[in-house]
């Protein structure tokens, strides 16, 4: 069975031309953007985190990653995905880690001292809608507090440059769809989405107080290689593998602007590069394929890529959770050059691959 898996998954990256199994895309290294010599990234271990540093690495920039290797889901991934970065950093760029709480005030400041980066990309969060409704304030203190003791040292250290990661979760349910960063962001429907609009909202109130130029992005439904376990798409592929239920919130009508993790990388990079601009700013755009997806077509392209039927568990549908998600791209196209270019079920294909890899 372990040896079918293993096929299996070497016959996708044949298919698709990828790479090494951990990470598939490896593009040509590229030297760094002029005057970019070191950017601190937080969550570095996390999935978005740290195809974000990798990225960074492959452009030649240094990269000190901030991590307190939350306990939220196997730690054991996220040594996984350090590794990949001390891999990735093997070709010249360096990559330091830095073990540290984000709300840690001596700890960032230290880290800021040790290696003065010139941009921060700010990728850690304490995730999960679900849990933030059971424990409102620790979502708090990270997510917004956190934010702020970044959003200090950058004052501090005279760092300008800024990114933070967001979520599609501020805008509740949505009134209309395609979904704009214009459109409505003040009926959350947890304190996750609640956390997340307001550390936007700090991050403006310094780019007006002290001239940073910070760029928000409003993820939508980010997938693929090195994904959570708690999300959709990893847990299902894991219970399905093991001839479980899945348990499916509704009757499956429910859709979500799936983005794939390679696309929503560059997205991050695009957005660091329209920080180097001059001038104070603050712009939010949203990161989405731009193509929902109903919940019930997800498990069948799910079940084609693993080769299996699911079992489904019908549960109630979760207050927590909008009907429909689905970004409109259009700012993020004409301000960052922003082209999300993989097709949903190209990128499951890449995320099974990944997954069975894994398996013993």
């Amino acid at each position: 069975m372990a040896v079918a898996r293993r096929r299996r998954a070497a016959a996708v990256q044949k298919r698709h031309g990828l790479g090494h199994v951990q990470g598939f895309h490896r593009p040509r290294r590229r030297p760094g953007r002029p005057g970019l010599k070191k950017v601190l990234v937080t969550g570095c271990a996390g999935f978005i985190g740290s195809h974000v540093c990798e990225a960074l690495l492959l452009r030649g920039v240094d990269v000190a990653g901030v991590d307190d290797l939350d306990e939220y889901y196997d730690v054991a991934m996220k040594h996984d995905n350090l590794a990949q970065l001390r891999a990735a950093a093997s070709g010249g760029a360096r990559f330091y880690f830095v073990k540290a709480d984000v709300c840690d005030e001596k700890a960032v400041a230290a880290a800021f001292s040790e290696h003065a980066p010139q941009a921060v990309v700010h990728m850690a969060a304490l995730a999960g809608v679900r849990s933030s409704v059971k424990h409102p304030a620790r979502y708090a203190r990270v997510n917004v507090e956190g934010t702020v003791t970044l959003l200090e040292a950058c004052r501090k250290n005279a760092v300008r440059r800024f990114v933070y990661a967001s979520s599609s979760s501020v805008y509740g349910n949505a009134e209309k769809v395609p979904t704009a960063e214009e459109d409505r962001t003040d009926r959350p429907l947890s304190p996750y989405a609640a956390t997340k609009k307001a550390a936007e909202l700090m991050c403006r109130a310094y780019c007006e107080l002290w001239g940073m130029r910070a760029a928000c992005l409003r993820f939508f439904t980010v997938y693929g290689e090195r994904q959570r376990p708690d999300l959709a798409i990893h847990k299902f592929a894991r219970l399905m593998l093991a001839g479980m239920e899945i348990p499916v919130f509704g009757p499956g009508d429910t859709a979500r602007d799936y983005t794939y993790i390679a696309d929503a990388a560059r997205g991050v990079m695009s957005a660091l590069d329209w920080t180097a601009a001059p001038g104070g700013a603050f712009e939010v755009f949203n990161l989405g394929s731009g193509r929902p997806v109903a919940l019930n077509d997800m498990i069948t392209v799910l079940e084609g890529a693993l080769g299996t039927v699911a079992r489904v568990a019908r549960l109630p549908l979760q207050s927590t959770d909008p009907r429909v998600t689905f970004a409109d791209i259009s700012k993020a196209r004409r301000v960052l050059g922003y082209e999300p270019s993989t097709p949903f079920e190209e990128g499951i294909e890449r995320f099974v691959a990944w997954a069975l890899s894994r398996r013993p």
